[in-house]
């Protein structure tokens, strides 16, 4: 069964947003040097972004860990969803895709990879 292993948040307003989930859950927030990027830790285990919002609509995505991205992705789709982004690789980390639900819920794939490069 698989569980959500990554979420991002997309915000107008990046050190406001850092400090609101900062104080409300104890989150440490970790600015990428370079990037419109925070990383999240929680203490639940889970990590997650603080990204920057580029159009109005964008919602906080949940990444649930799978064995293998390409097989959930041709899942996804026999089941009736749709691939947004297909599987991409993140170097020495894993491999992810973004897809969208029968409801039009937008979610993300994680399989994880050290061994992953572009």
């Amino acid at each position: 069964m698989s569980s959500i292993v990554h979420f991002e948040i997309f915000c107008d307003e990046e050190e406001r947003a850092s400090k609101f989930y900062a104080e409300l859950f104890g989150w440490k927030m970790e600015r990428i040097a370079g990037a419109r990027y925070w990383n999240i830790t929680t203490q639940e285990g889970a990590a997650g972004g603080l990204i920057h919002r580029f159009n109005p609509h964008q919602k906080i995505i949940n990444y649930f860990g799978v064995p293998s991205v390409s097989q959930a992705c041709a899942r996804v789709e026999a089941l009736g969803g749709r691939i947004l982004v297909p599987s991409m690789a993140v170097p020495k980390a894993g491999y992810y895709s973004l897809c969208m639900d029968t409801e039009g819920n937008i979610f993300g794939l994680w399989e994880e990879d050290r061994k992953a490069k572009y």
